[in-house]
C-alpha cells in the first residue's frame, strides 16, 4: 500500500483481527471497522459484551473467549475500559494493538498504551483503518490528511 504507515502496514498485513467496542445498534465507528476489515479480506472478529452476534456473525464478550489465533486487536471502546481490553490482547500474546481516535481522545488512555509499552508491545495511536483500507473514501483521506497535520495519525 503506498504511502501506509509500516506499523500500519504491519497490522494490516495480520489475517484474524478482533474488533473490540462494536455495537448491536451498528452506528459505532468499531462497527464501520469491523465491516471495512471483514470486506478487505480480513478474518474481522467482533467484541461486545451485550451480544453473541452482530451482522450475522458470533459475538464475543471479551478478547479472552475470542477462539483460535489472534493477528491484532482494534481497539474502538470508551477509554475508560481501554486498557482492560490491551491487556486482554497482551494476556493472548496479542503484538499488534490499535487504539482509534480520530477527534478527542478516542479509545486512547495513557494508561493502555503505557501498559502496551511496559509489555514491549509498540501500540498504533490514533486514526483509524479506514484512513488505509483500500478504497479509501473521501471523507476519511481528507481525515487522514487533517489529522496527520496534528500529529494524531500513526506516521
Amino acid at each position: 500500500m503506498k504511502d501506509v504507515p509500516p506499523a500500519v502496514a504491519a497490522f494490516l498485513e495480520g489475517r484474524r483481527i478482533v474488533v473490540a467496542g462494536v455495537s448491536r445498534s451498528g452506528k459505532a465507528p468499531a462497527n464501520a471497522i469491523f465491516q471495512r476489515l471483514r470486506d478487505s479480506g480480513h478474518d474481522a472478529v467482533p467484541v461486545n459484551p451485550n451480544t453473541t452476534l452482530i451482522e450475522g456473525q458470533a459475538c464475543y464478550p471479551d478478547i479472552r473467549s475470542v477462539p483460535g489465533p489472534i493477528d491484532g486487536v482494534m481497539i474502538v471502546t470508551h477509554p475508560a475500559i481501554s486498557a482492560e481490553v490491551a491487556r486482554e490482547a497482551l494476556e493472548r500474546g496479542v503484538r499488534q494493538i490499535w487504539f482509534h481516535r480520530s477527534f478527542g481522545a478516542g479509545s486512547v488512555a495513557p494508561e493502555a498504551v503505557a501498559l502496551c509499552k511496559a509489555h514491549g508491545v509498540e501500540p498504533i495511536v490514533g486514526g483509524c483503518p479506514l484512513m488505509y483500507c483500500r478504497p479509501v473514501d473521501p471523507g476519511h483521506r481528507f481525515f487522514r490528511w487533517w489529522l496527520a497535520l496534528q500529529h494524531r495519525v500513526p506516521g
